[in-house]
């Protein structure tokens, strides 16, 4: 996905930043999606906030020239958005996550390799639904929001060692589901 620094607002014989906007959020929503739905624990929500996510990120698109990661700027904008529902007094009467049709196969898989993964899938499910919140929130941020660990410290406003230790434990936990 094309991301360049300094991109001017028209570039001759390219696309707008509006469309490459549009473009990028096209491609990466059934991630977000997935990915607010594990961190809300609710379907609904995840839709609603991943439309919100796109009205924030094009009410600021006039800055996008500077974003030099475009997938990791909607992830952040994504999380951010999740962070304030789930601060407010309304969400916490939701309830719990029951973990069906959570992941979307977003990478286009060929239907027989879909069928082959679908139990792995499964377990990965469970998995996730067990761990600790932080944890949870890092794992996605890494994973499908493809940021690194010092994105996610300055994000979560910890140190970056403490970013990795979640990450490490998230992944142990993980993998007693897959074995």
């Amino acid at each position: 996905m094309p991301t360049t620094p300094e991109l001017p607002r028209e570039v001759p014989g390219s696309v707008s930043l509006d469309e490459l906007l549009l473009r990028a959020f096209n491609e990466l929503r059934d991630e977000l999606v997935s990915t607010l739905w594990f961190i809300l624990g609710n379907a609904d929500d995840a839709q609603e906030i991943a439309q919100e996510v796109f009205l924030r990120c094009w009410r600021t698109r006039q800055g996008l020239g500077e974003v030099r990661d475009l997938r990791a700027w909607i992830f952040r904008i994504g999380l951010n958005a999740a962070r304030d529902v789930q601060r407010s007094s309304w969400r916490r009467r939701v309830k719990p996550l029951l973990g069906e049709d959570i992941m979307q196969l977003a990478d286009g898989a060929v239907a027989t390799q879909a069928v082959e993964d679908q139990e792995t899938v499964e377990r990965i499910r469970q998995g996730l639904l067990l761990l600790r919140p932080e944890e949870k929130e890092v794992f996605l941020l890494r994973q499908n929001g493809e940021l690194t660990y010092a994105e996610i410290a300055v994000m979560r406003k910890c140190p970056v060692g403490t970013i990795k230790t979640q990450m490490r434990t998230a992944l142990e936990k993980l993998r007693k589901f897959i074995d």
